[in-house]
């Protein structure tokens, strides 16, 4: 064997080491999600590592310090006047052993230490003694040896202070260790909607556009695979999956909204109503720009939707042509006011509806039922509301308004709400709240003000308590509008943007997060290779097939088109001089019979000259003597004429 591998070493070293098949370069994964982890927490590690690095320079071999160790460590690496006395001197008589040399680690515990405290612990101590023997040892001498007793309080305090972010992580297990952004859009992106199996998301914008992503066949870069434009002209305000994420619904400021397939087919859209019926009962569909819209959770052939002319309508997706029912909110005065928002309950029994008067309205379905609401909440935001959610117990209602607050309501007693948390900036009329999987703790999106430096945040609540978790920067520019909690892929999705850009932010955790974001950010964008390069062919024969042919410019096409007389419908042009092919030449009249008498001689053009009685007069002796037409008819009755003389025989006379 030995002597093979010599072989084999002396024939590899006449070939260069690139010779052969080389194996392609894989980056491990743990470099992949280091590219994707947010500032914040990579700000939180570095801190942590400098204080540990710090705290730790000499500590190296030790297990894991407490504070108070590290305390103690750093009075031994920066020693002062104060520990140069404690060297020299040694007030306590318990540690006259210590005399001898330098004190290399913690100061033994002292002997009533042990019978103090009972004798708990009967191993060998490693780290610093306990606070409470220093305490009672060193309670009447001015100079302490080791670290300095902390008070009682401070021990729970600091410890509470360094890992209530940990607690909070590790009670609620919030995926925010990584973020990755879904760009493409050119405005702030107002509606977002990921089905059911977490494969594929829809994000719409008020550039009028929807895109389409889908984790399994998206890879580093983060492209789209198909942009629709549902409306021209008008804002995308919301997007909801079917039950069966076979379909999706497309709602925009039109009042017709659309269904698409799973790939982004247009399926048909809903009839547009008659504007001038006053009744809104009496019109096919809405009149008026669409707020919002969501699909039933559990039959999936029933939509409701939302609109500007003051009504709600549930609506039948296999009849564009026909509505099911519709609902108008009770107001206090008649008119119409809009409808801002609508939802679902987790069974699909009740729909609940934030109208502009900033009141809230529930419909329970059942039979007979209209539009009179079940619940009615007067003025339960000073403005309109912007997003309404159930919890999935049917007992807990979470609304979202203007008003820069978000309130939490008992559905059993809708008089007063729980909790108000304030001071949640709201620029946008399709900010939601959303619950998490285990629904522990409900979040919702800030947008940006002017003079406020903050930026867009997601804030997370706990519902038990009714208290701020977390504020989780996502922009320090743009406003945060929708948020999700995926519960399949346990990946926190929020929409963001302003006048200039958009896109959707997707924060999650390796260690917790499943799917989705995991997938697409692991799998490499493919390399260009030479056989990728495909050469456009072109035909250099002018008797080629008019499919090969190149196409000649359209102004030669025009200048050949307007030369062709049949083409160009050209009227034909008069003859210059004599006729021929039956046709005639130019006239000096204008019409044929004087063109046929000139020729012959018949016309004399000396009419101008001649006297109009005389030359009637010239034919009477011929017209006495051969009559042909009416003469012989009045031969025997016609009396004889008589003509008056001519005036200038007359004149003559005179």
């Amino acid at each position: 064997m030995d002597d093979d591998a010599e072989i084999y070493d002396g024939i590899r070293a006449q070939f260069p080491l690139t010779f052969g098949k080389q194996s392609k370069p894989v980056t491990p994964l743990e470099a992949v999600h280091n590219a994707t982890r947010r500032s914040t927490a990579a700000a939180a590690t570095a801190t942590n590592e400098q204080s540990s690095s710090t705290n730790g320079n000499n500590s190296k071999g030790f297990p894991s310090l407490s504070s108070s160790s590290k305390a103690w460590l750093e009075s031994l690496k920066n020693p002062d006047s104060s520990s140069s006395s404690r060297s020299n001197s040694n007030p306590n008589p318990s540690r006259a052993s210590d005399d001898d040399g330098a004190m290399v680690g913690p100061p033994p515990p002292s002997l009533g230490s042990d019978s103090a405290n009972g004798g708990e612990d009967e191993s060998v101590m490693i780290g610093p003694p306990r606070p409470p023997a220093f305490h009672d040892e060193d309670d009447d001498d001015d100079q302490m040896i080791g670290p300095p007793p902390p008070p009682p309080g401070s021990i729970s305090d600091d410890s509470d202070a360094e890992n209530s972010d940990n607690e909070d992580e590790g009670q609620y297990r919030i995926p925010l260790s990584h973020e990755i952004l879904l760009k493409g859009h050119n405005k702030v992106v107002s509606a977002l909607a990921v089905d059911h199996s977490g494969s594929r998301v829809l994000s719409g914008s008020y550039d009028y556009t929807v895109r389409m992503y889908d984790f399994q066949g998206m890879n580093a870069r983060l492209q789209s695979f198909r942009q629709l434009e549902p409306f021209e002209g008008h804002q995308v305000r919301n997007l909801s999956w079917s039950p069966t994420s076979d379909r999706f619904l497309c709602v925009t400021g039109s009042a017709q909204a659309k269904i698409y397939d799973r790939d982004g087919l247009t399926l048909g859209e809903f009839v547009k109503g008659d504007m001038y019926i006053r009744d809104l009962k009496n019109t096919k569909g809405h009149i008026s720009g669409l707020t919002c819209g969501e699909w039933h959770p559990k039959i999936k052939e029933t939509v409701l939707t939302s609109s500007e002319d003051g009504s709600l309508r549930l609506w039948d997706v296999n009849d564009f042509k026909s509505q099911k029912q519709v609902i108008k909110p009770k107001l206090a005065r008649p008119g119409r006011v809009p409808v801002t928002t609508c939802a679902w309950d987790r069974e699909g029994k009740s729909i609940i509806g934030g109208v502009g008067d900033g009141s809230i309205q529930m419909w329970n379905l059942k039979p007979g039922w209209g539009s009179r609401p079940d619940v009615h909440v007067e003025r339960a935001h000073s403005d309109d509301i912007t997003g309404l959610k159930f919890s999935s117990d049917g007992q807990i209602l979470l609304s979202r308004s203007f008003d820069d607050s978000l309130k939490v309501w008992d559905l059993r007693k809708m008089k007063e709400p729980l909790r108000v948390f304030e001071d949640l900036p709201n620029h946008y009329a399709q900010t939601n709240i959303a619950f998490s999987p285990d629904e522990q703790l409900f979040l919702t999106g800030t947008s940006v003000e002017r003079d406020s430096s903050t930026g867009g945040l997601l804030c997370f609540y706990d519902r038990a308590k009714l208290e701020l978790v977390s504020r989780v920067g996502i922009s320090p520019t743009c406003s945060v509008v929708q948020c999700a909690w995926h519960p399949k892929l346990n990946q926190v999705f929020a929409t963001s943007g302003d006048k200039n850009q958009g896109g959707t932010h997707i924060l999650y955790d390796p260690t917790l997060s499943e799917r989705g974001a995991l997938v697409c950010v692991a799998r490499a964008p493919r390399k260009k290779s030479v056989d990728d390069y495909q050469v456009q062919p072109v035909i250099h024969n002018p008797h080629a097939l008019p499919l090969f042919r190149d196409q000649p410019s359209r102004k030669r096409q025009r200048d050949k088109i307007l030369k062709d007389p049949l083409k160009s419908h050209k009227p034909e042009c008069p003859i210059t001089g004599p006729g021929h092919g039956g046709r005639l030449g130019t006239t000096k009249g204008s019409l044929l019979t004087q063109y046929l008498l000139k020729q012959g001689g018949m016309i004399k053009e000396t009419w101008m000259e001649e006297d109009p009685r005389e030359a009637i007069l010239k034919y009477a002796d011929v017209a006495a003597k051969d009559p042909k037409f009416i003469a012989p008819a009045y031969a025997q009755s016609q009396p004889e004429p008589v003509f008056a003389k001519s005036d200038s025989e007359e004149d003559e006379e005179k």
